[in-house]
């Protein structure tokens, strides 16, 4: 109950994508040993962005060998001195750091709160850059599509009217939403109902929907562009590899049939389906949980640190397997564990699982929305 296996295509490879993944391993190498600007681009990784491109709606897209390596890189390629990168206060540590690695400046504002962005940039333009007050080269907004730690999704639409109203631009990383969100899986733009072209840069992985591994920057061929003659993870880093290349390119190629009635669209329906009937049965049980409706990531509180380590192994006792996170993924007292759904969970999968964490909750006393101790039967 803790993979980011999404669409299932990680545990049926061999029904949905395993015949054209394994043809390509009499036509092309299992690794190009080398960089994407060495001797390391095929044209199936460049046929790759091409589609990715399409799928998001953007102009032109990069893809990398590692999802974390994707904004690491991406985002000093973009970003230097006398710039400025606004931050939601809950983003990804690989946005952290490659913020960190740009030379901008940062400001954080609080998690998922568009008016609080609205205060902080009004602010920066106003007083402009520390000690001489000239205006910023550039500002850029970075927020995530799908929470990973708090299953909330981004309120995309007002804070895209936001950058708009303040022409500073906007980075949305879409890890967790693209393959997982929207009626045919194009992400977090799909399920709010914004434009991407109102969005810059749009960033995801493949290794979650997609079951493969990497990562994709799309955005303006003009974008794109800068960033492949600066990024280091381009330049140096070892290309994506020709298999994995198919694989997700099969997976995007399902997700992207228009048939209603394809494997693709069923594996979205089934994944919505899931994730809020879970979602519900959390909700039932009286435990405490964060995110939203449609979400696949579905975080219960703990709260006790001491509780973590239990929760897991009784669980695991009775057949479940979860992710527990405590500090310093989250704050000492908001210890947690996260539940991601997949398409490939039966009703019957997830019946289990909540009939265990029933019985773990009421024995850990973790049913807090019923008492305030967490207990049923005091």
């Amino acid at each position: 109950m803790g993979s980011y296996n999404y669409l299932g295509f990680g545990d049926n490879w061999e029904e949905s994508c395993g015949k054209e993944v394994l043809d390509t391993l009499s036509k092309w190498p299992v690794s190009s040993c080398s960089s994407r600007a060495s001797l390391g681009s095929y044209t199936i990784v460049e046929e790759l962005e091409k589609f990715i491109a399409e799928f998001v709606g953007k102009e032109s897209a990069l893809v990398y060998s590692m999802g974390y390596g994707t904004n690491s890189n991406t985002i000093p390629a973009l970003m230097g001195p006398e710039t400025l990168i606004i931050s939601d206060s809950l983003n990804h540590t690989s946005i952290v750091n490659g913020s960190r690695g740009s030379s901008a400046q940062i400001r954080v504002f609080r998690h998922n709160d568009p008016k609080h962005l609205e205060e902080i940039l009004r602010e920066t333009i106003v007083n402009g850059q520390p000690k001489h007050h000239r205006p910023w080269k550039k500002i850029l907004v970075m927020v995530e599509g799908i929470y990973s730690m708090e299953g909330a999704i981004s309120q995309l639409k007002e804070i895209v009217g936001i950058c708009k109203r303040f022409k500073a631009y906007i980075y949305v990383d879409e890890a967790h939403s693209i393959g997982a969100l929207g009626r045919t899986g194009r992400g977090v733009c799909e399920q709010t109902g914004v434009d991407p072209k109102d969005i810059d840069i749009l960033m995801g992985t493949f290794s979650k929907s997609f079951g493969g591994m990497g990562g994709y920057i799309s955005g303006s061929k003009e974008v794109i562009d800068q960033i492949r003659s600066y990024s280091n993870g381009f330049l140096h880093h070892n290309s994506l590899s020709p298999i994995v290349a198919k694989q997700v390119l099969t997976a995007l190629h399902i997700i992207a049939s228009p048939d209603p009635n394809g494997l693709g669209r069923r594996k979205l329906e089934q994944l919505r389906e899931n994730s809020n009937f879970f979602r519900s049965e959390m909700e039932r049980l009286g435990l405490h949980t964060y995110g939203d409706y449609d979400s696949p990531i579905i975080p219960v509180l703990i709260y006790c640190p001491g509780k973590i380590a239990a929760f897991s192994r009784e669980c695991l006792k009775r057949g479940v397997a979860i992710v527990v996170v405590g500090f310093p993924a989250t704050s000492v007292i908001l210890s947690r564990a996260r539940f991601c759904i997949s398409a490939s969970h039966t009703r019957e999968d997830l019946v289990h699982a909540v009939k265990v964490i029933d019985e773990v909750t009421e024995l850990l006393c973790m049913k807090y929305d019923k008492n305030f101790i967490g207990g049923t039967t005091l």
